[in-house]
């Protein structure tokens, strides 16, 4: 079956089952997992009851699909993303944005854990993305361009919408909560890098690294769709003081962080018009 014609299926199912307006998108990744409290839910569903949808299986991530209203804001929350290093294609990993798009999503909101870079960004705090280097071997993009969706050669120049990342700065000073702008690179992974390769990301202008994200990003875009995404620094990549990676300090960075980012996300949704 065609690309577009699964998205389509997929879009009808929900479609089919109350989803008849969609105001923003938001991918829960990492740190924003306590944003399902603050949903006023009508409708939930798994991956695996929504066809052509693949099945999240990375810890943390839960594979749910949540339909509701948050400060008056019909949202599509999709608890749960697919990263390329879980053996998904690339087309696989942006469905959620593109058959949330085709339900009428204008906005798109992204959060993901990452390393942080920046010796001046500390583990547990947040980075706003305003651009990002893309180091995945693959694009969403790569095939046949679905034009129904957009142009062939999507311009990417401002891909982080200056609005709302203007509103969420603006938002987390009246909060008190630091939120420094950064650039955000995207590998395959799922292994972590080296020394070497800390100190290459951080030549070429990086502020912060992870595995997700750019592929969501980079979907939005071709669709002409504005987004705003957060990072959640969960550890600090300094290769000259590198510590052997936990996952078990990386979580619970994570946690720390999420009410913070909970609460910029309510406000904000709160806040656009």
């Amino acid at each position: 079956m065609e690309v577009l014609e699964e998205l389509q299926e997929s879009s009808k199912y929900l479609r089919e089952r109350g989803v008849d307006e969609v105001d923003v998108a938001i991918v829960l990744g990492t740190g924003l997992g306590g944003l399902v409290d603050a949903i006023d839910i009508e409708k939930s569903w798994s991956y695996s009851q929504i066809p052509h949808l693949p099945v999240a299986t990375v810890e943390q991530h839960f594979g749910r699909l949540i339909y509701g209203l948050i400060g008056g804001k019909k949202v599509l929350a999709w608890q749960g993303r697919f990263h390329f290093y879980e053996g998904y294609s690339m087309e696989q990993v942006v469905k959620p944005v593109r058959i949330s798009g085709m339900l009428g999503a204008n906005t798109l909101l992204i959060s993901n854990a990452s390393g942080s870079l920046n010796p001046d960004f500390k583990k547990g705090g947040l980075m706003l993305i305003e651009d990002h280097i893309n180091l995945l071997p693959d694009t969403p993009l790569r095939g046949e361009n679905l034009a129904s969706l957009g142009v062939r050669f999507p311009d990417m120049s401002r891909p982080y919408d200056l609005t709302l990342s203007a509103l969420l700065k603006d938002i987390a000073s009246d909060l008190g909560i630091k939120l420094p702008g950064g650039v955000y690179c995207s590998v395959a992974g799922p292994q972590l890098e080296t020394r070497a390769e800390y100190r290459y990301l951080r030549t070429i202008g990086a502020d912060a690294v992870g595995m997700s994200t750019v592929p969501e990003v980079i979907a939005a875009v071709h669709m002409g769709m504005p987004c705003a995404a957060v990072s959640v620094l969960t550890d600090e990549c300094n290769p000259e003081e590198l510590k052997p990676f936990d996952l078990s300090e990386v979580v619970a960075m994570a946690q720390k962080a999420e009410p913070l980012l909970t609460k910029l996300i309510v406000r904000l949704l709160g806040r656009m018009e």
